[in-house]
């Protein structure tokens, strides 16, 4: 049996693992990683020739990383994608490329765009093409990114073109993942009550990114019991669709495909967490980047559309989660009104000590007598000092908020290549549309959301009942065995 070289990727068809021969394949195939077609491929003349063809400057990329792919031929060997890793995430790799956590920070920083997230669109149109009712549902970061791709100011809010776009594109229903967003809140607010209240293991670590869980799991599994035991957003919104959603309406789950629309390249590694289910794909922006392209997609040919009833808008809560310090103060928000019954005045719905693009922010709430110290850190590289304080037992926070990328969500592998120079500018105006947004809206706050409140009469019950624990909750592993050759800058 014979194996089949990318030219563009790299990546090897070997017939040996496949079952089939590279020749009886359809000329339509087009290279898992790269989707470069089949004509690209190249026969591997000799057995023992070295497949692992990584520039020696650039960092290790494997051909099965779920996020990222390298186009060997565009690769410069500059480097910059390894200073990225190191300087960004605090590592850098010998061999074990294992450890890579999908980040996609160093697509963002590569010069030649030698680095991509993996293209997987092909995997809608299959399951259009087999007659499955396609699900989409959109991050919050995605409409302030999504105007770039047309030449809009930074920032540009987009939801409804977004889902014009989708719509245009064959989906059956988009639904917002803000309102996974709330439902998230919802748990992890009363997780932190809890957890508080009864003296539970604290410092709580949210759980919402990917990457960091990742992280813990491979770097700090001495930890992994202070992060909250919620599925992120997405993860929760597969779920709901999964046994909810398909029951309400009459729908058999087979018969439907469900796909997230993220920012975020880590996040196809989590749908493939075995302690997950429910999304079956992740695209990205940068991902329907190319598909605009390709079909030359005018702005003014989108229409403008709303998203579908059943799972509409989420409240201003759920739509600040895409940027750093937005899980935190919507938690907030919705803890206060847990441990007071009351609401937040309007005048003090804002916590401003957990905004702004300082590499880490902390401050100390008090909720009823109850001090909450908390801490907010985007950037893994800075959460090292603090996860050796919880580590030590000598943290003095009750609740921390980890997000890989600088900025947040909004500033996710899988987002538009901005130009580097200008990056914290950038971010900052996808930050403040994202504010701005939660400013304008009616519900601020996740527990106000009616369709939040519908679901729980209908269907959960109650935030941490035994239904929701086993529909919007996970477990972690200790993956520390992974870990063989790692430097920590």
């Amino acid at each position: 049996m014979a194996k089949y070289k990318c030219s563009i990727c790299g990546h090897i068809y070997d017939e040996d693992i496949e079952k089939v021969k590279f020749n009886d394949l359809d000329d339509s195939w087009t290279c898992p990683l790269c989707g470069a077609p089949k004509s690209l491929f190249e026969l591997v003349e000799e057995e023992n020739e070295v497949l692992d063809d990584t520039p020696s400057n650039a960092i290790k990329i494997s051909h099965d990383n779920p996020g990222i792919v390298r186009l060997t031929s565009k690769c410069i060997n500059c480097g910059i994608c390894t200073q990225t890793c190191a300087i960004r995430e605090g590592m850098m790799f010998d061999s074990n490329s294992e450890l890579c956590l999908s980040c996609g920070q160093c697509i963002q920083t590569c010069p030649v765009k030698a680095l991509i997230p993996r293209n997987e669109f092909n995997l809608f149109s299959d399951a259009k093409e087999k007659g499955k009712i396609c699900i989409a549902y959109t991050s919050p970061a995605v409409r302030v990114s999504l105007g770039e791709i047309f030449g809009k100011e930074y920032g540009s809010f987009e939801q409804k073109k977004l889902v014009g776009l989708l719509k245009m594109l064959g989906f059956d229903y988009v639904f917002d993942t803000t309102f996974a967003a709330d439902l998230t809140i919802m748990e992890e607010a009363s997780e932190l009550v809890d957890r508080i209240k009864n003296k539970k293991k604290l410092p709580m670590f949210t759980s919402c990114c990917p990457a960091w869980i990742k992280y813990a799991e491979q770097f700090y599994p001495e930890l992994l019991e202070n992060i909250s035991t919620c599925k992120s957003p997405i993860g929760m919104m597969g779920s709901v669709i999964s046994e909810y959603f398909t029951k309400e309406n009459n729908i058999d789950k087979k018969d439907i495909y469900t796909v997230a629309i993220t920012p975020c390249t880590a996040k196809k590694y989590e749908i493939k967490r075995e302690e997950l289910s429910g999304t079956d794909l992740v695209i990205t922006i940068a991902e329907l980047e190319n598909v605009i392209r390709d079909r030359n997609i005018k702005y003014e040919d989108i229409p403008d559309s709303d998203y579908d009833s059943f799972f509409k808008e989420g409240s201003g809560s759920g739509v600040i989660f895409g940027n750093t310090g937005g899980v935190m103060e919507a938690a907030l928000r919705t803890a206060y009104y847990l441990i007071t019954n009351n609401e937040l005045e309007d005048s003090k719905l804002v916590f401003n000590d957990v905004r702004g693009y300082d590499n880490v922010k902390e401050a100390s709430i008090n909720i009823d007598n109850i001090n909450i110290n908390v801490c907010v850190i985007h950037g893994m590289i800075n959460a090292k000092e603090i996860l050796e304080e919880v580590k030590n037992g000598t943290s003095k926070y009750h609740f921390i908020e980890i997000m890989n990328c600088f900025g947040g969500c909004i500033g996710g592998g899988g987002q538009p290549i901005i130009d580097i120079s200008k990056e914290k500018e950038i971010k900052e105006q996808r930050i403040s549309s994202l504010y701005k947004r939660d400013d304008d809206n009616k519900i601020r706050c996740s527990h106000n959301n009616p369709q939040i409140k519908k679901i729980y009469n209908d269907f959960l019950e109650y935030p941490l009942s035994k239904k929701s624990h086993k529909l919007l909750h996970t477990t972690y592993k200790d993956k520390s065995s992974l870990v063989k050759e790692i430097i920590y800058k």
